[in-house]
Formats: structure tokens, C-alpha cells, sequence
């Protein structure tokens, strides 16, 4: 099993101590976990995209920019490039520029988003959201492949015999679909044969393993190798303790609070407590056996071979954060990927660290270890360029 640490990029008040960082504070926090997250042995770091209170990841490529100059060997995940809402020739340009800058680490995770603040910004409807980012993504795809392109739909003006520039480091690049409600984003994964990523978060895992039965039922339809097909799944919430007792303990008062967040803005939670949640949803609170054992009962109904857990402390102590952190990596990631077989992620073209020539005799461990030391010095303060 691979695993990813994701961030949607909230920005509101601590849940426990109701301060709130500065803007500038908060993405120097979200820098400086993806540089934790490499530090601990983590296969990727996503940033997702909204457009929308309480987040702030309206900038998904500015963010990652700066993540692949602070890294080296992580790959770069986007969770989700919401694709009906963008204009698919400037994303492709900002990915593909992207690509280049992180030396080939880039994955996309695609989806049409959600948020009615949102869609009312970029003028999107129910009724064309799902063609919004289906005819989105078949043009960023041909871009991506084709030098030149000529191309007309619904929602952007056409093109004829279109170049765009810079020309993408991989060629292809793995784009996955986000996939939480609809059957729509499924099949358009199945039909391309691209990876599917099940949000996995707001309910229990039925819901979601009737999507990845349907994805791998459309992916036979479309006359894929049912072996090909390839599943990743989110968690709702993170936080290992060598005891249960002391990991509810722990993360009691921070779920309390976003229950009572979600209730007071209108929304009754679908778990009604923390031990409801960890019984029923995809949480994953409790010892390192604990969390195993979960993560491979969601298996055996979802089949993934890729998860996601927070990047953020939401709630945690610093050390508390990280403790949970080196403890999945210590005791949980072990167990799982050797239990979950799952393929290898896509070889970077070019792996050397960034800031280094090719042939430099500085090895990524000690160029790793001289960003950390001078991580406090004014040049490299850890916020997003």
C-alpha cells in the first residue's frame, strides 16, 4: 500500500484553543508538513482546491511549487484540480509548468469539485457541472498528449491547430478522478482507464464501495484488463497512540468541536460521536492494531492500494502531530504494505534533488538534512514563493 498526507488548506480557529493563524502562517504550516511528510517516508503530499471560506487552496500550482523546491522525492499530488470550474488550456499550462519544476513528480487528481459558493463564482450549474468537467478534462487530456490541437465544445472558445506551452516532462502523466457521489466521474475514469480516488470521508464505506464496484464493472465494460484497475481511498480523520484509551482521550475534544461546528452551521453529522465514527466511518482514531485492522477491513470491500490521511494537526500539538505521524510510519505503514501489495508509483524522469546538477555528489539524505538545519534562516523561511 502507498500512502499520501492530503490538505484541503482550511484556515479557521485552532477547535480547542479558537486562535487562528495568519494567512501567511498557516502555508508556511502546510509547506513545512510536506517536508515532514517526505522527512517520514510518506509517497506523496496533496493540496486540494477550493474556492471558498474556510479555505484558502484557491492555488493549488503556487503551492506545490514551492513544496517541490523544498523536496526532493515526494510526489506532488493535487486533491482534487476541480476541472469544471477552470479553463482547461490555463490549467494545463500551470501543471505543465508545474511538472517541469518538481522534476517529473507531478500527479493530478481530478474532479468537478463541490461548494455552491463556488460554482457561483465560476458561474457553474448543477445541470452542467458534470459536462463542465468531462469536456474539461478530454481537452486537458489531448493537450497534454498532442503538440497541436484543434478542438471545439460548449464552454470555451474553440481551438485550431493550437499549441500551448511549455510541453509537459511526462508524457503521459497519471491523472486520477475523484470520485464521493456521482456515478458520472466514475465512468469517465473507467472510460479513459485512468485511476479512481474514493473520497471515503463523510459517510460509511457502502456508499462508496458501490462507486469502485461500478468504476471496475465500466472499466471490464470499456474492455480494460480488469487487473489494470486501480483504486485509492480517503480517511476522514488521523490520530495513532500506543493505546486506544489515550488516542480517544486525545482526539475526543477536537471531534466534539467539529461536531458542534457542524451543527451550528445547520448540518447534522452523519456519526454522531467519536466512538460512532470510529465503529462506522473511515477515522481512523486508536493503537497502531487498531488502525491496521481497519484500513484492511476498508480493503477488503474497496480494494485499494493507495490511501490518504491529514496533513494537518487539526486540533493536535505539534508534537502531538508528529508523534502520530512517526508512529504510522513506524508501527501502521509496515503492517499495510505488507499486507496490501500495490504497484509502483511512477519513476520521477528526473529524481536528483532539486537545487543540485546532475552528478553532484550531494545525496538527497544530506541535502534533506542541510534544508532542515536552515530551515529557520531568513532565506529559507518556509513561505509559499
Amino acid at each position: 500500500m502507498k500512502f499520501l498526507a492530503i490538505t484541503l488548506i482550511a484556515h479557521g480557529p485552532d477547535p480547542l484553543t479558537g486562535e487562528t493563524r495568519s494567512t501567511t502562517e498557516r502555508f508556511r504550516e502546510v509547506v513545512d508538513n510536506a517536508v515532514l511528510a517526505e522527512e517520514l517516508g510518506f509517497d506523496g503530499f496533496g493540496v486540494g482546491e477550493r474556492h471558498e471560506r474556510p479555505f484558502i487552496s484557491s492555488s493549488p500550482p503556487v503551492v506545490l511549487s514551492h513544496i517541490a523546491a523544498r523536496t526532493s522525492r515526494i510526489r506532488l499530488f493535487t486533491a482534487v484540480t476541480t476541472l469544471s470550474l477552470l479553463d482547461p488550456v490555463r490549467a494545463y499550462e500551470d501543471y505543465a509548468t508545474l511538472d517541469h519544476l518538481s522534476g517529473g513528480r507531478l500527479e493530478l487528481i481530478i474532479g468537478k469539485g463541490n461548494g455552491s459558493a463556488q460554482a457561483r463564482l465560476f458561474h457553474v450549474t448543477p445541470e452542467d457541472q458534470w459536462d463542465r468537467n468531462r469536456e474539461a478534462y478530454e481537452l486537458f487530456r489531448r493537450l497534454w498528449r498532442e503538440d497541436r490541437v484543434t478542438w471545439e465544445g460548449r464552454f470555451r472558445p474553440s481551438l485550431t491547430d493550437a499549441e500551448t506551452w511549455p510541453r509537459p516532462l511526462q508524457r503521459p502523466i497519471r491523472v486520477w478522478h475523484g470520485s464521493a457521489t456521482s456515478k458520472d466521474s466514475v465512468d469517465l475514469a473507467a472510460r479513459y482507464g485512468d485511476p479512481l480516488f474514493s473520497a471515503n470521508v463523510t459517510n460509511p464505506v457502502e456508499p462508496y464501495a458501490e462507486l469502485v464496484d461500478h468504476y471496475r464493472e465500466r472499466w471490464a465494460h470499456y474492455g480494460h484488463d480488469p487487473a489494470g484497475a486501480l483504486v485509492g481511498a480517503g480517511s476522514a480523520g488521523f490520530y495513532a497512540a500506543r493505546t486506544s484509551q489515550e488516542a480517544i482521550a486525545t482526539y475526543r475534544p477536537i471531534y466534539d468541536a467539529r461536531v458542534a461546528l457542524f451543527r451550528k452551521s445547520g448540518v447534522e453529522p452523519v456519526f454522531h460521536s467519536l466512538e460512532d465514527a470510529v465503529e462506522r466511518g473511515s477515522i481512523l482514531v486508536g493503537s497502531p492494531q487498531q488502525i491496521v485492522d481497519k484500513v484492511l477491513r476498508y480493503h477488503e470491500r474497496l480494494g485499494h492500494e493507495v490511501m490518504h490521511i491529514s496533513a494537518d494537526a487539526d486540533g493536535l500539538t505539534r508534537a502531538q502531530h508528529r508523534g502520530a505521524l512517526e508512529l504510522f510510519q513506524s508501527d501502521i505503514a509496515p503492517v499495510l504494505r505488507k499486507e496490501i501489495p500495490s504497484r509502483p508509483f511512477p519513476a520521477a524522469p528526473f529524481p536528483s534533488t532539486p537545487g543540485t546538477r546532475q552528478g553532484d555528489s550531494t545525496t538527497p539524505q544530506s541535502a534533506a538534512a542541510t534544508r532542515r538545519s536552515t530551515a529557520a534562516t531568513p532565506h529559507n523561511t518556509g513561505v509559499p514563493a
